[in-house]
């Protein structure tokens, strides 16, 4: 796959529970997880050198079964600056100045505020709502980002 690509998803179904960051993957959530990694590996469509996720359980889990699927080499990596309440703005310019693929497992609405931000340079109105799973590709344009494109559980 040609260009310079970020992939931006949101974790997968997590279970119920008091403490937020705490909160592991349900059945439901591993289940989206095995299909939407067939999907990805039937087209060919996610290649990365790194997995980034929060610090929260659910994100860190869906990395990890994703990574394990689909790139047996990329790395895990936790990431401060990707937690539900972080400033997008901050990842964006960290973002903009990598020169390598990345697959970056965060939280709504900081996903969509993200791709809003690097499509457009601005953080509202939203392009995207990213449902839970969700993968998107964001390509390197001459001038920013472009959202190539777009998959979700519901929708494979």
């Amino acid at each position: 796959m040609a260009g310079m690509h970020i992939y931006l998803i949101r974790h997968a179904h997590a279970e119920d529970g008091e403490d937020d960051a705490a909160r592991p993957l349900s059945a439901k959530g591993r289940r989206q997880i095995r299909k939407m990694a067939s999907r990805l590996l039937k087209g060919g469509l996610l290649e990365t050198e790194e997995f980034w996720h929060s610090p929260l359980v659910r994100a860190r889990a869906t990395a990890e079964l994703l990574a394990g699927k689909l790139a047996g080499q990329a790395r895990l990596v936790e990431v401060a600056g990707l937690e539900p309440g972080a400033v997008p703005a901050k990842m964006a310019i960290r973002l903009n100045g990598l020169r390598r693929r990345v697959a970056v497992v965060g939280h709504e609405p900081f996903l969509s505020t993200l791709v809003t931000l690097m499509t457009t340079g601005h953080e509202r109105p939203p392009v995207v709502v990213m449902k839970k799973c969700a993968v998107l590709a964001l390509e390197r344009t001459g001038s920013g980002w472009a959202v190539r494109w777009l998959l979700s559980p519901g929708e494979i």
